[in-house]
């Protein structure tokens, strides 16, 4: 990688001093950051004209790639519109329809603007029907950064199950007491659990795909058939996997429904939206009407259902639906993950390739990894520093984390990224 300008450390500096040198929890070691100047298709360039093959994808929104014509044309014809309006607009009646008719099941559609507030209010939501205080997650999964969301999603040691461990100072004890966690594809330990606190929980909370580990066949089945006998509710957290896994997202691919499913990224286009989807005898808990009357569960927000988000959203979706869409998305992706395979064995590299559809990881274990311990047991270090010379050779990605693939990678991209993978490869080995 050609080395930053005077004008490109600049930036760097003024950021350090006004953000502190990052926006949340994404950052590059100091002599690798960048400052994205724009993006187009499957590519950004920073303010020096430096170009990358983009694997974050804005951590994953732009599954069609930067800046689609079609995206940009429906942006620029609402802009001139009205950008928000805190009340009903045509576009986003328009995408819950579109919603209603792809999500299984969804009967209505409650928009909130990230996915941080989706999961916070599914919870919220099943608290309130169900009126009971407890949820399950399940260790390793993330569901955003509400207090609630942020426990053994990301913990340096194996949980004591069901006990969370809290991913951030500043949570309450009372929050950490209502969240009880058990590991993912472990169906013996997930009936434990239930059984012993059923007449407290409200729901159990999962990704389909959690993070990038596939269940095990059966898995989702079962939990759906233990939370129906125990009266819980089953919540996928959809952000990631839905629209992407396939048009009906996981529930779709995995052939499971849910009570409860929240959305996001992919379903604003590049724009702040969110959403909760679910039958309406649930939804209506949030009725504003009811307030004072019956068990109501608030949601609000000074961006519910903008409309920017929402015609970004459509277009986005408009596109998705072309035939052809999913298995072109898939075919990249393989090709991607097993090029990477062979890379790596021609180099007697153990790695363990997980994910599915237009998501992967990449481990380094010579062990397949299934749940979060298994995580916890290869050589992160060895990922990052993999991912550090991915950056170093012209890929943009979240180092030792998932790769985002999109409609906008090509074949060239392809074949230019498995360069860049070898040559990684080698700088580790």
């Amino acid at each position: 990688m050609q080395p930053r300008s005077a004008e490109q450390e600049r930036l760097l500096h003024r950021a350090a001093s006004a953000v502190g040198g990052c926006l949340g929890t994404f950052r590059l070691p100091d002599d690798l950051a960048i400052v994205i100047a724009r993006g187009s298709g499957s590519r950004v360039w920073d303010t020096d004209g430096r170009e990358f093959i983009d694997y974050v994808l804005g951590s994953g929104p732009l599954l069609i790639g930067h800046a689609h014509p079609a995206v940009v044309a429906a942006v620029q014809r609402q802009a001139e519109l009205g950008s928000t309006f805190y009340t009903l607009n045509q576009p986003i009646i328009e995408l819950a329809e579109r919603m209603i008719d792809a999500i299984p099941c969804a009967e209505q559609v409650k928009f909130v603007s990230s996915g941080t507030e989706a999961t916070l209010h599914a919870m919220r939501i099943a608290r309130a029907y169900t009126g009971k205080p407890l949820v399950l997650k399940f260790e390793g999964g993330f569901h955003g950064v509400n207090d609630y969301a942020l426990m053994s999603a990301m913990a340096p040691r194996p949980t004591d199950y069901p006990r969370p461990i809290p991913d951030s100072a500043g949570i309450p004890s009372e929050v950490e007491a209502d969240v009880l966690v058990a590991r993912w594809n472990d169906v013996d330990l997930l009936r434990e659990v239930m059984a012993t606190h059923a007449d407290r929980l409200a729901a159990v909370i999962c990704e389909p795909l959690q993070r990038s580990l596939v269940p095990a066949p059966g898995f989702l089945a079962e939990l759906r058939e233990l939370t129906r006998r125990h009266g819980v509710l089953l919540i996928f957290d959809e952000i990631v996997t839905g629209f992407r896994l396939a048009y009906g997202g996981g529930q779709e691919r995995y052939g499971v429904v849910p009570d409860l499913a929240t959305y996001g990224k992919v379903i604003g286009g590049g724009y702040p939206l969110a959403a909760v989807a679910g039958p309406a005898e649930i939804l209506a808990v949030t009725d504003p009407t009811r307030r004072g009357k019956a068990p109501f569960a608030y949601l609000s927000g000074t961006l519910n259902g903008n409309p920017i988000g929402a015609v970004a959203g459509l277009a986005t979706l408009d596109v998705l639906r072309a035939p052809g869409t999913y298995e072109r998305l898939y075919a990249t992706t393989e090709r991607l993950t097993s090029g990477l395979r062979a890379l790596a064995a021609e180099r007697d590299i153990p790695i363990f390739v997980a994910g599915d559809g237009p998501v992967f990881q990449v481990f380094f274990t010579d062990a397949p990894v299934h749940d979060y311990p298994g995580v916890l047991k290869t050589d992160r270090a060895r990922a990052r520093a993999f991912g550090l010379a991915c950056v170093e050779r012209g890929l943009f990605l979240n180092p030792g984390e998932k790769f985002y693939v999109s409609l906008a990678h090509t074949d060239e991209d392809v074949d230019r990224t498995l360069e860049i993978f070898a040559d990684a490869l080698d700088a580790i080995a």
